[in-house]
């Protein structure tokens, strides 16, 4: 059984007041976010504007924690390589600048080819786009990581979650409420 097959037997063996929870915290789920959460709350039987929110509200409070984590953990990275950037050998002499910008191998590529999209595509682009190819989560957390504002981020990740929910809670909601 997949992680989504648990989730929708979970809705189905819930209470009904239970049941939003449920889809908020299949939202939170990277690869499911609220597109996927919000499929399985209407399939499992609720409203779709109730599996709507829910699955907005559980993707969004996911993204929020994830924004503000790495977003603190980069300035907390800066902060020590701007102290530790100039090092004084052993014995005295003159400091020594590190160059710790190079990184190796996929992670190095990885990390340009975000860059580069977010170039040309700015953070609207990437939050609105993203979706398509990596989650909100993994997103929302790489922006953080390249000095985006966190309410910069917050704001377009919400569009997007939004945007993208809605979108496939209306086809779903749609099809589900077409075949009855």
């Amino acid at each position: 059984m997949n992680l989504i097959e648990t989730f929708q037997n979970l809705v189905a063996q819930v209470p009904e007041l239970v049941q939003p929870l449920i889809v908020a915290l299949a939202g939170a789920v990277p690869f499911i976010e609220g597109e996927g959460a919000a499929a399985i709350g209407i399939i499992g039987g609720i409203h779709p504007v109730i599996a709507a929110i829910a699955a907005i509200a559980g993707n969004f409070l996911c993204v929020a924690a994830l924004v503000l984590l790495g977003s603190g953990a980069r300035q907390a990275i800066v902060a020590r390589r701007d102290r530790s950037r100039q090092l004084v050998p052993a014995g005295g002499g003159s400091p020594v600048a590190l160059d710790d910008t190079a990184e190796p191998g996929r992670k190095g590529a990885r990390k340009e080819k975000f860059q580069r999209a977010l170039v040309r595509y700015g953070v609207p682009g990437v939050s609105l786009l993203g979706p398509l190819l990596l989650p909100t989560q993994f997103t929302a957390t790489m922006l953080a990581a390249a000095g985006v504002g966190k309410v910069r981020i917050l704001i377009w990740q919400a569009i997007a979650i939004i945007g993208w929910t809605t979108a496939v809670t209306v086809i779903v909601g749609g099809a589900v409420y077409a075949i009855h």
